[in-house]
Order: structure tokens, then C-alpha cells, then sequence
């Protein structure tokens, strides 16, 4: 089973029939996927780029400004993923009554669940009009508002929890992709020690400070500078 661990990793949904994740395909059904940035990840690793991928595993994922690619993720290959269980989405479709087409479920006033690849569809839309912005409008923003479409445990995402959810909780794909995560990292910051010592991890704490900051300040207290 070595091979299966690098070509194809299996994952349950909701307990039911189980989805194949085809690392060389990059095809992570219901999952959100990440990968390091290039330079800013060599000296922060928890920043990433990020996206969420449909029922049949395609990534979507904002890479510039009124474009959201499809089957090509931006930086390269994934290097974590994280199975989002559709048990834990709660959306609903806000369709008019007069609507022919609409279908309803026998539940009090609620109208059918929305479709998984239906919410993401949504959300590409409203993204191929935005303009982008590593700190104000980003990929992080894109797959946060996917989550707040399919009301994901709830709903209430932003940059800043996505960012932690995917960190935490995500899987890495292979051994490699934990090399290809931390390495470039822990060699600039041995070639950082060795020739500035402890002004560059200075430099670095203010870097890292300035950054967090300003993603907290402008998701929890400034709520329209960074948009979701």
C-alpha cells in the first residue's frame, strides 16, 4: 500500500460511500486544499495559498483580480488538504415562491439545500467581479465566503479563522509536502541567524506582528477593509 499513500488517499463522506482523492490529478472532492507562497512562506509558513475544491475534486481558487481559477491551482500542487463534511452544512436556496422550478422539502419554510457545487458556483461569480488584494481582498476571502454560502458549521468565516482551520486541522498530502512546507523556512532562518543574528529574527517578529495585526485588526474590528 506504499503507492496508495502518494497516488490515492481515501476519504469517507459522512459515512456513506467513500470519495478517492487523486493527489496526482489534484482531485480533493469537498475538501479545502493549501500550498506555501512563494518568498513569504519561507518566512512565515502559516501563510498559504488556499482553495476549496467541488464535488468532483476540481480546485477553485482566487488567484488575481476577477479571475478564479479552475483545475489549476495557482502555486503549485497541494500540500495539505482537509475533508469538509457536507453533515456540517446547513444552507438553504432563498428562491421565490412564484418560482416553476423550485423545490421544497417538507420542513417548515425551508426550501431544498443548496448544492455544494451550487454555493461555490456563486461565489466564483461574485469573485470573477473583485478585485485582489494579498491584504484586503485575497484567496483566503474567496473560500471564506464559500463557507458563509454553504453555512459551514454555521457560517460566520473570515481570513483570519480560515487561515486557522486549514492550519490546524489540515492533513498533508505526503512527507514531501511537509519538506516542501517547512524547509524553505527553516533554511532562511538559519541563513537569517548566521549572518544577522538577532536582527533578523527582530526584523522577523516585527514582520510576523505587522502582518497577524493587520489581519485581526481588519477582520475583527475594522469588518469592511477586509472583504469576504
Amino acid at each position: 500500500m506504499g503507492s496508495s499513500e502518494e497516488h490515492g488517499l481515501m476519504i469517507e463522506d459522512n459515512g456513506a460511500e467513500s470519495r478517492q482523492l487523486d493527489q496526482t490529478r489534484s482531485r480533493f472532492p469537498c475538501c479545502i486544499v493549501w500550498t506555501p507562497l512563494p518568498v513569504l512562506s519561507w518566512f512565515f509558513p502559516c501563510i498559504g495559498h488556499i482553495g476549496i475544491c467541488r464535488e468532483d475534486g476540481v480546485i477553485l481558487d482566487f488567484a488575481g483580480p476577477n479571475f478564479v481559477c479552475v483545475d489549476n491551482f495557482a502555486f503549485g500542487a497541494p500540500t495539505r488538504y482537509m475533508q469538509l463534511s457536507k453533515e456540517q452544512c446547513c444552507t438553504f436556496l432563498d428562491i421565490p415562491a412564484h418560482d416553476p422550478e423550485e423545490e421544497t422539502i417538507q420542513n417548515g419554510d425551508r426550501r431544498e439545500i443548496m448544492t455544494w457545487d451550487g454555493a461555490l458556483r456563486k461565489s466564483t461569480q461574485e469573485y470573477q467581479h473583485q478585485s485582489y488584494n494579498i491584504l484586503t481582498c485575497n484567496c483566503h476571502s474567496f473560500v471564506a465566503n464559500c463557507l458563509n454560502r454553504l453555512k459551514f458549521q454555521a457560517g460566520d468565516w473570515n481570513v483570519v479563522n480560515v487561515a486557522i482551520l486549514i492550519f490546524i486541522r489540515g492533513q498533508f498530502v505526503s512527507r514531501l509536502a511537509i519538506l516542501r512546507t517547512y524547509l524553505p523556512f527553516i533554511l532562511v532562518l538559519c541563513i537569517g541567524l548566521a549572518f544577522g543574528g538577532e536582527i533578523f529574527l527582530a526584523y522577523l517578529a516585527i514582520f510576523i506582528f505587522i502582518l497577524v495585526g493587520w489581519f485581526l485588526t481588519g477582520t475583527y474590528f475594522f469588518k469592511k477593509l477586509i472583504y469576504v
